[in-house]
C-alpha cells in the first residue's frame, strides 16, 4: 500500500487524481495541500503518518511562494531521499535552474503533466520512485541539459551572495575557520554548510567525491569562470558555444 501526499493547488485536478489514483491500484492519499508551506505545515502534526513511507505527487507550479521542486528540497531535509513524482506543463528555465540546484539524485520522476497525468501511468512512477528508481521526461531532461549549457558559461549566477563571498575565499585557500573569521560568521560549521550548497549547484556533490576533491574543483570553476566536469577518469571538460562538452 502506497501512503501518497497529494499537493495540487487545483481543488478540481487534486480531487479527480485522489478518486483516479485510489480506485486504481493499492494507494491511498494520507495528505492533501495545494502549497508547499501548507504541506510542511502538516508534517509537524504529530497525528499525521509518517512520511517516511510515503511518496510525494506534486505539481511543480503550486499556489504560494514554494514551487514544487523546493517544496521537495524542504521535504527532504526532515525526510531524505523521500520519493517524490514531479509533474508541469511549464517551461520555465526557472523550474529547471531549481531542480539542477536541488541536487536530487534519486527516487524521483519528473514528468510532463499532458503525458502522465492519467493514473495508470501515475502509479508506477509512484511505485519507481517508492523503490529508488528515477525517471525523467526526455523532454524535460533536454531542457534541463540545455539550461545546464546555457549556465555554464557563468556559474556564479548558479550561487546566491552569501555562496559567491565563500567560493572567492575557498579560491584563495583559505580554511573554514578563517572563512568565518573573514566574513564575521558566528560558526564555522556555517562555512561547511554554504559549502555544501555550492557543490550542490555546481554539480560537485557526487557521492564518489571528497570534500577535499570538491573543494578543489570549486576553486578551480571559480578561477575559470566556466562550469568544469570530471569523468570517472577525471579527465576534466567545459562546454564549448555549440553546447559540446570537450577537454579542458
Amino acid at each position: 500500500m502506497l501512503n501518497l501526499l497529494l499537493i495540487e493547488d487545483n481543488p478540481t485536478l487534486r480531487r479527480a487524481l485522489k478518486n483516479g489514483l485510489e480506485k486504481t491500484g493499492p494507494l491511498r492519499v494520507v495528505l492533501e495541500a495545494s502549497s508547499g508551506e501548507e504541506v510542511l505545515a502538516a508534517l509537524v502534526d504529530p497525528g499525521l503518518e509518517q512520511p517516511g513511507h510515503s511518496v510525494a505527487l506534486m505539481d511543480v507550479a503550486l499556489a504560494g511562494k514554494l514551487n514544487g521542486i523546493q517544496t521537495a528540497v524542504a521535504l527532504r531535509r526532515e525526510y531524505p531521499r523521500l520519493p517524490v513524482v514531479f509533474y508541469s506543463i511549464q517551461d520555465d528555465d526557472a523550474y529547471y535552474r531549481d531542480f539542477l540546484r536541488s541536487g536530487i539524485l534519486s527516487h524521483y520522476a519528473y514528468v510532463r503533466k499532458s503525458s502522465y497525468l492519467l493514473p495508470e501511468t501515475i502509479l508506477p512512477l509512484l511505485r519507481d520512485a517508492a523503490a529508488g528508481r528515477s525517471f525523467i521526461d526526455p523532454e524535460i531532461e533536454a531542457r534541463v541539459l540545455e539550461v545546464r549549457h546555457k549556465d555554464a558559461n557563468n556559474p556564479l549566477d548558479l550561487l546566491e551572495p552569501n555562496e559567491q563571498a565563500v567560493v572567492a575565499l575557498i579560491a584563495q585557500g583559505l580554511t573554514n575557520e578563517q572563512i568565518a573569521a573573514r566574513l564575521g560568521y558566528r560558526d564555522a560549521r556555517a562555512v561547511s554548510r554554504t559549502n555544501g550548497q555550492i557543490y550542490t549547484a555546481w554539480g560537485l556533490d557526487s557521492s564518489t567525491t571528497d570534500e577535499k576533491v570538491a573543494r578543489t574543483r570549486a576553486a578551480l570553476i571559480y578561477q575559470h569562470r566556466q562550469i568544469i566536469v570530471w569523468d570517472e577518469n577525471g579527465a576534466a571538460r567545459v562546454c564549448d558555444p555549440q553546447g559540446k562538452w570537450v577537454e579542458l
